[in-house]
């Protein structure tokens, strides 16, 4: 708890250095602090004075007093919040010396001394006292809020006109409200205590103490829909999700109360399903005006804040969806997080870093953080470096509402003024609730091992519905006999679906009928998918890629490239990598698909092969080719991404999940980047159809291939994701033309089903002469997960390699030094699923050949040689040879002479092994 002390933390002489500063040197102060200290101009001619060489003593001593008036204003909006009383557990409120009488400036004479209030409410006279009175109401009550770190002053203004009106400081909610929140409260504290009684010792990270996030999220169903919200797209950890889904999401008591049951069979079609506490959810609810939202929960694995970015991905194809742009005010995400993960998880300071950015803006999310003043056993101060465990959010300016969790009218109030603010000004809000957890991480553990005088606060701490019906009972709002109505009332509903889930387990279920937003889908199917387009359609993209507006000022170098690219396809001279992934995009935006790529450095391509928009060299005018289609029917969206993985690659996750219709696609700027984004590969895209009937087609292009760039820039760690494989999950490949690549990404929107696509990219053959496709190859074939012997002279070899992607082309001028007209090779192309019969298929028409070998540049212990070698034994009954390199910690060397040694001597080894 010693992080809740700030006397050490804050700069104890900033204002009174910054004062002095002012008085004798005033333009060398920035605006800011310029205007902090405006009141001593101001306070000279409100009290009606000459120029400071005319003044006497006494003006003087007024005009400085005015200006430390003013000071104090700025003071108590700056570090107000430090001594704000928004700590349940707290009997004293903590004082902040910075804001005493004396260190502002004053006496107790001067208290009652009358000065001008500046642009504090509209310029009044008040004394001093009074000004205190109401700026301890305003910013040291139940509210702390941080916002002078906010560059715009617009924003500001708009947040102080909430704060500080005549009436900011009355109680103004009516009674009706009160009952309300009084019943939410009470659903929420009856669902725990019954879950508590009836299901002792299971998991369920109960709300208990947190209570008030109940009618908090409740708020934004009741005004959102006047503010123009018509979906919440929600994410949050497993602590008292189980509450939200029952009592904001409506989800029925009944089945959360099935799936307690010990004979629970979860009703998924597939799959190995996931804990409750996981589970997302989708409903449509109705406020008190009967004024419909839909919400959405995403489903989230242990690994707390990992889902953030996938929240912030769906909603902004929600956004798209109901054509909320640019405004982006009819979907809003809301995030819920706890204090220790918030402070301590790198996502979230990648996922705030989206906040603004255009690729990634969803108009502004709104952040919720039930601080239990605890992690699992961690006590603050061994936990952050930091007062709050919100700081992280001021890189972005985002306000910053520190609230009592034990008023939940104060919390209510911030809700709404969050939700405002995002909507008039599109940008995020941080509130930091302050509660506390009544047991420990979960029900069964025990936390005053670690924390025990916290614990015996906790113990002796009433409920927010104890202290709340209190309040209302003392006011006269409500009487003892609705007060227990209302727990009467929430009470028998419980034990209504508590019964009614009894014969639920002796009655089979219809699959899944509560569980929302579950996707089942056709069996994995290798089928061929005519995915071959017309020559004329193929020709129109073609001329749109390299045409632009005569006044366009284009590169030189990229005029070069287009104008070869152009001639090659007109004389069918070979169509290069870039040139079919821009045809696969095109083609598909003929047809009324969407597209979407995203990464470091996407839209010139790390290997400044794509070029996907055009810059001006003169105006950075940007100029989109496939938008200027004709007869375009879908969109390209090619962004740029922060220098961030996990949080991209989990954005376009959740972007792929709600717009199945988008081919959606990231790409790591070097394959080995993917490492960073590995939880959102482990958690979401391996797995999500298994755990939670998620589908996703998200397609990962990760640059692979041995170049002898070293250990960092050569594997994408392609035995990773192949680990991975299983039950149809993913697929993973590695191609070796630029048609198969064409064909690939056309099969991911043609197919019945959605899988994510993960595809080690190339490099060095991005420009490789003989890595070219002919038209022929677009137009009249399909995508083929192995292809057999291309050289139709080798019909009955006495060497078969196999081998996949870049190494093929490097065997394939081998062979032809050499004159080894007896070795057939055989390229896989997708790795998984991998289809045997096809296999099968391929080798038959060799015969009884020698030698089979499996040739691949990684290590031993990596790479695809263990992954497919009791697939290849089971078709051909027989081990191949294994050439490559030896087993290594390391996916590579560093020096480019050894890569050279070692590359060479794999591809002779391919050839003479046995």
């Amino acid at each position: 708890m010693s992080n809740l002390t700030f006397a050490n933390r804050w700069n104890a002489d900033l204002i009174d250095e910054k004062y002095i500063q002012w008085r004798e040197a005033p333009e060398s102060l920035d605006p800011l602090w310029k205007a902090f200290f405006e009141g001593y101009a101001l306070g000279g001619e409100a009290a009606g004075a000459l120029p400071e060489t005319t003044l006497e003593a006494g003006d003087t001593d007024m005009a400085i007093k005015q200006a430390r008036f003013t000071g104090a204003i700025y003071a108590y909006r700056s570090i107000g919040h430090t001594q704000a009383d928004i700590n349940p557990l707290f009997k004293e409120v903590p004082q902040n010396p910075r804001l005493t009488l004396e260190r502002l400036g004053f006496r107790e004479a001067d208290l009652d001394q009358v000065f001008w209030t500046g642009n504090f409410l509209d310029g009044k006279r008040m004394s001093l006292r009074e000004l205190i009175e109401r700026m301890q109401k305003i910013y040291c009550g139940p509210v702390g809020i941080e916002y002078l770190h906010i560059q715009e002053t617009p924003e500001r203004r708009w947040l102080q006109s909430k704060l500080e009106p005549e009436d900011g400081t009355t109680d103004t909610m009516d009674r009706d409200r009160r009952h309300r929140i009084l019943d939410r409260l009470i659903k929420a504290e009856e669902f725990e205590r019954f879950l508590h009684k009836n299901y002792v010792g299971q998991k369920r990270f109960g709300l208990e103490g947190a209570e008030t996030v109940i009618p908090a999220i409740d708020t934004l169903i009741e005004i959102g829909p006047s503010l123009g919200l018509e979906e919440l797209v929600m994410g949050m950890a497993h602590r008292g999700r189980l509450n939200v889904l029952a009592n904001v999401f409506r989800k029925s008591y009944a089945y959360i109360f099935h799936e307690f049951s010990e004979n629970y069979l979860p009703q998924t079609l597939h799959g190995d399903g996931d804990v409750k506490y996981h589970l997302g959810f989708e409903a449509t609810v109705e406020n008190t005006r009967k004024e419909a939202m839909r919400l959405f929960m995403a489903a989230n694995p242990s690994h707390l804040e990992a889902v953030n970015p996938v929240v912030e991905g769906r909603a902004r194809a929600r956004q798209r969806i109901l054509n909320d742009l640019p405004d982006r005010k009819k979907v809003l995400p809301v995030l819920i997080h706890g204090d220790a993960a918030f402070a301590g998880q790198g996502v979230v300071a990648e996922v705030l870093n989206f906040s603004q950015l255009p690729g990634y803006s969803t108009g502004g999310t709104i952040h919720l953080i039930i601080n239990n003043q605890i992690g699992f056993t961690t006590d603050p101060s061994e936990a952050r470096s930091s007062l709050y465990c919100t700081d992280v959010a001021k890189m972005i300016e985002a306000p910053i509402f520190h609230v009592n969790g034990d008023d939940p009218e104060a919390v209510v109030r911030v809700m709404e003024t969050a939700l405002e603010f995002r909507q008039e000004f599109g940008k995020d809000v941080v509130i930091d609730m302050y509660c506390y957890r009544r047991h420990g991480h979960n029900e069964s553990d025990e936390p005053a091992f670690t924390q025990p005088t916290l614990y015996q606060k906790i113990k002796d701490h009433p409920t927010v519905c104890d202290i709340y019906s209190r309040k209302l009972l003392d006011a006269s709002v409500l009487k003892p006999e609705e007060v227990q109505a209302i727990r009467d009332l929430r009470h028998g509903d419980l034990q209504h679906f508590y019964e009614k889930q009894k014969e639920m387990a002796s009655v089979p279920q219809a699959p899944v009928s509560e569980e929302a937003a579950r996707v089942y889908q056709p069996s994995y199917a290798f089928e061929d998918i005519p995915t071959a387009v017309e020559a004329g359609e193929l020709e129109t993209v073609a001329r749109a890629l390299t045409r632009f507006p005569d006044s366009f000022n284009l590169n030189r170098k990229i005029l070069r490239q287009l104008e070869t690219k152009l001639q090659n396809f007109e004389e069918d001279k070979g169509i290069d990598w870039a040139f079919a992934e821009s045809l696969a995009w095109g083609t598909l935006m003929l047809e009324g698909y969407h597209v979407r790529l995203s990464g470091q450095d996407c839209v010139r391509g790390t290997f400044s092969q794509r070029h996907a928009i055009f810059f001006d060299t003169e105006t950075r005018e940007k100029y989109v080719p496939l938008m200027e289609m004709e007869d375009r029917k879908g969109m390209l969206c090619v962004h740029n991404s922060l220098l961030s993985e996990a949080a991209v690659l989990g954005f376009d996750y959740g972007y792929s999940l709600d717009f199945p219709d988008m081919l959606c696609m990231w790409e790591a700027q070097f394959g080995d980047f993917v490492n960073g984004a590995q939880v959102i590969i482990d958690q979401f895209i391996s797995s999500s159809e298994s755990k939670w009937q998620r589908v996703s087609g998200l397609v990962m292009l990760l640059p692979h291939g041995y170049e002898g760039q070293g250990p960092e820039h050569s594997s994408a760690r392609l035995e990773r994701f192949l680990q991975l494989c299983a039950e149809d999950n993913i697929q993973v490949a590695n191609l070796s033309t630029p048609a198969q690549f064409f064909h690939i990404l056309r099969r991911q929107m043609h197919r019945a089903f959605r899988k994510p696509l993960v595809i080690m990219s190339p490099k060095s053959l991005l420009r490789h002469r003989e890595a070219v496709s002919s038209i022929a190859e677009f137009t009249d074939t399909c995508f083929k997960s192995i292809l057999p012997e291309s050289d139709n002279s080798i019909t009955s070899p006495n060497r078969v390699i196999m081998c996949s992607g870049k190494i093929y082309y490097e065997l394939l001028e081998y062979r032809r030094a050499h004159g080894k007209k007896d070795t057939a090779i055989v390229r896989v192309e997708q790795f998984y699923p991998f289809n045997k019969d096809l296999l099968a298929e391929v080798l038959k028409p060799y015969g009884k050949f020698k030698t089979l070998v499996w040739c691949q540049e990684e290590p031993e212990n990596m790479g695809a040689w263990r992954f497919l070698l009791p697939y290849i034994e089971d078709v051909t009954g027989r081990r191949p040879a294994y050439a490559g390199r030896d087993a290594a910690a390391s996916t590579a060397v560093g020096s480019l002479a050894v890569h050279k040694i070692e590359q060479q001597q794999l591809i002779e080894d391919a050839f003479t092994i046995n």
